[in-house]
């Protein structure tokens, strides 16, 4: 399943909230999503996906650990 999720890029150089202003804008981001479920798609892969800009409520059993990447210089 392919599920678009603004959070995934965060700056979280600075204060206690991470900052998500250098994430693309809907319209590429848009773009980009599409590109990616077509990609699987083309690699044979079948691919389910929610809608994009929409509100989803999604379940899951999230089973191992969460791997967070903070980069610095």
């Amino acid at each position: 399943m392919v599920v678009s999720q603004f959070t995934l890029y965060a700056d979280c150089h600075k204060g206690n909230r991470p900052s998500f202003d250098q994430a693309a804008g809907a319209d590429l981001a848009r773009r980009l999503y599409l590109r990616y479920q077509e990609q699987i798609a083309a690699a044979g892969i079948p691919v389910v996906s929610g809608f994009f800009q929409n509100h989803m409520s999604v379940t899951l059993c999230n089973d191992g650990p969460v791997t967070i990447l903070l980069e610095s210089r």
